[in-house]
């Protein structure tokens, strides 16, 4: 049970905010310690782990390629296409957002978006780019409430989508556990067949939540109007 304790200081650093990687692998250099490994065979197993899972290095390709992008006009452009589409809202343009990644991550490709391939370079600019068009200059609160809004709808189009596709690493780790622990005979189609009720449910509940978000970019932005004309009449008193 000793070596358990590498979960304490994982729950102590992410409690206390440490830097997420040097507390993972402090808490990883522990355990296999406390294992009764070897420091090169601990060093040897991360080597192992990391060459393994070399998709997660993509990213050092991903970001370089999305800043020349942008760097060359592309969060323009998708503010251009915006200005263009008259009934184009906020709202509007991140639920169809979340519609489509909902439907390219049931097919299996969850690589077709993203915060950093789609989000921040092309969803963020078009959705800001409607709401100014209706509401004007955004504020700070509105334009960092947008971008949440927008991050949300990538994340859960991904999360409720990919189950829907049988063939994704949850689905698989779950009919393999279920199937060796209780010895069943679990499909994966099955588990893809009931996570689409979940994933419908999840669209209309966020779309909506979406879509709402007009309502409440336009009344913030009144508020804050008020306050400035406000602000600006009590200002003006004292000078005459």
């Amino acid at each position: 049970m000793i070596v358990l304790v590498g979960i304490l200081v994982v729950v102590a650093g992410f409690a206390t905010r440490r830097n997420p990687l040097l507390v993972v692998g402090t808490a990883g250099v522990l355990t296999g310690l406390l294992g009764g490994m070897s420091p090169l065979k601990v060093l040897d197993a991360f080597g192992t782990g990391f060459a393994s899972s070399r998709s997660v290095t993509v990213i050092a390709v991903t970001l370089p390629l999305i800043g020349l992008l942008e760097r060359h006009g592309l969060q323009e452009q998708a503010r251009t296409l915006m200005n263009k589409l008259a009934r184009a809202s906020a709202g509007r343009v991140l639920a169809s957002y979340l519609v489509v990644r909902q439907i390219t991550a049931a097919f299996g490709l969850t690589g077709l978006g993203g915060p950093a391939q789609a989000v921040r370079p092309m969803v963020v600019p078009m959705a800001e780019a409607a709401a100014e068009r209706r509401h004007g200059t955004l504020t700070d609160k509105a334009r960092e409430r947008l971008r949440s809004f927008a991050a949300s709808a990538d994340n859960i189009g991904l999360f409720f989508g990919e189950d829907c596709f049988l063939a994704v690493g949850s689905i698989l780790l779950i009919t393999g556990f279920v199937n060796a622990t209780y010895h069943t005979d679990l499909e994966p189609v099955q588990l893809a067949l009931w996570a689409v009720p979940t994933a419908v449910c999840a669209t209309l509940i966020h779309g909506a939540r979406l879509l709402r978000l007009d309502r409440t970019l336009a009344r913030d932005q009144s508020a804050t109007s008020a306050t400035a004309t406000a602000t600006a009449v009590r200002i003006e008193e004292p000078s005459k």
